[in-house]
């Protein structure tokens, strides 16, 4: 896995952020087609599992739209990076800080990646680089 200096983070948002606002558009029309073909899912399941790799979906309706959900996050994460969240737009950036490991961070909406968390930290522990 190659690691990423900030700027050369930055220098991807330009290139992954049109492929994230699909991503986001994507998902939030799967779940909003699917809560309401399916009222039932409203109680007692994560959404946040309704277009992860390991859902069920009914099929081939919404089968098509998770395939596209999946083919994003590849295109996205062939540049280097993660997807860590398709309902926030999360993409984290593998880097080092002082020698350790560390996830550069970025949320889509964010002119530039300005974040920072340890390689075992989530997004509610992400710090400003600097």
């Amino acid at each position: 896995m190659s690691l990423f200096s900030p700027r050369e983070a930055n220098a991807l948002i330009a290139k992954i952020e049109p492929l994230v606002e699909e991503l986001l558009r994507l998902r939030r029309e799967l779940a909003i087609n699917l809560l309401a073909t399916n009222p039932e899912l409203r109680v007692g399941r994560s959404r946040s599992r309704l277009a992860g790799p390991h859902s069920t979906l009914p099929t081939p309706r919404f089968g098509e739209m998770k395939i596209e959900i999946i083919r994003l996050i590849h295109r996205i994460e062939h540049f280097g990076c993660v997807v860590k969240d398709i309902d926030l737009g999360l993409i984290d950036f593998p880097s080092e800080r002082e020698g350790e490991p560390i996830w550069l961070c970025w949320k889509f909406g964010e002119p530039v990646v300005a974040y920072w968390h340890g390689e075992n930290e989530g997004f509610e522990r992400r710090r400003p680089l600097g």
